[in-house]
């Protein structure tokens, strides 16, 4: 099996017009539980996946660099599988974001600028091992319960936008569609070391 390796660098990193360009995604997943013992009495709920940053301050979702080699949609699959280490579907595009990062100033981006684009993601595969579970801490939250977790504003925007995709009668198939193909355990995980 082939060790899955983080990008590193930002020599492949996309930049217009002075903002440095950002992929990420809301990974969400459908869980059912049983009232009882009849299938008639299962509920249905939502949960999305958080993780934290590198430096442990507070819960975010998967986001970084595009590069110059992906769609912005590889590059949210990436990002997805490097930092919480799951796999999926990409659903909507939900937006685009612009907000200032200290930690990107630089050459190419010297006031920090960024807009990114955020996607939902119908996780399928959530990986025991993935390339920053060192440095992460990944956690499942019910839908309504993320807002007051995340420690981002547009981020909280993002999901805002994401149950709004998710409670469209359109998407209402893919709960089934979901429950049918693929199992999760119910309860939380936690991945990765403990950070400091």
């Amino acid at each position: 099996m082939t060790a899955l390796v983080a990008r590193t660098g930002r020599h492949q990193q996309r930049y217009d017009q002075g903002y440095r360009l950002v992929a990420g995604c809301i990974p969400y997943r459908f869980v059912s539980s049983n009232i009882g013992n009849s299938s008639k009495n299962s509920e249905h709920s939502i949960e999305v996946l958080m993780i934290t940053s590198q430096r442990g301050e507070g819960l975010l979702f998967p986001k970084g660099g595009w590069e110059t080699d992906e769609t912005v949609e590889e590059a949210a699959l990436r990002e997805a599988l490097e930092e919480a280490g799951v796999r999926g579907d990409l659903k909507e595009k939900l937006g685009e974001w612009y907000f200032k990062s200290k930690r990107q100033q630089g050459d190419c981006c010297p006031e920090g600028l960024c807009r990114a684009y955020m996607f939902a993601l119908a996780v399928n595969e959530q990986l025991e091992s993935w390339p920053e579970q060192h440095a992460r801490q990944r956690q499942w939250f019910a839908l309504a319960d993320a807002v007051g977790q995340c420690r981002v504003e547009w981020m909280k925007d993002a999901l805002e936008k994401c149950k709004i995709y998710l409670s469209l009668p359109a998407t209402s198939h893919i709960f089934e569609d979901s429950l049918s193909s693929h199992h999760f355990s119910s309860h939380l995980s936690y991945q990765g070391e403990s950070l400091t």
